[in-house]
């Protein structure tokens, strides 16, 4: 039963991640649909786990995690890096505030 809860909330929290993310990027004036933010997200929650099974846990992780999820969201939405540099603010600052009521995907489970 312990699997299936794991399951759940990793759903959920992919699905949370994943409207997070399309709702900054549209208003950003990305035309993407709900499909991309959510495989977005998909690829944040893998960058982040690799980032933190090769280099464990700190800073070290965490910033060649946010490098590699940067240079993923500019591929995806074939955007500047500086641009996605300022959406992935807006996701995180977004998931932060969301957080406090729905778990979202933010790294390694």
């Amino acid at each position: 039963m312990n699997e299936l809860n794991t399951v759940i909330v990793f759903l959920l929290g992919l699905f949370t991640s994943g409207i997070i993310i399309y709702f900054v990027t549209k208003l950003f004036g990305e035309s993407k649909g709900i499909g991309t933010a959510i495989v977005t997200a998909l690829v944040g929650t893998v960058v982040y786990t690799i980032s933190y099974y090769l280099f464990e846990t700190g800073w070290i992780a965490a910033i060649a995690a946010g490098i590699v999820w940067l240079i993923a969201l500019s591929s995806i939405y074939k955007i500047g890096f500086l641009k996605s540099l300022v959406i992935s603010v807006a996701i995180w600052i977004s998931a932060t505030i969301v957080g406090f009521f729905l778990p979202t995907v933010s790294g390694p489970l």
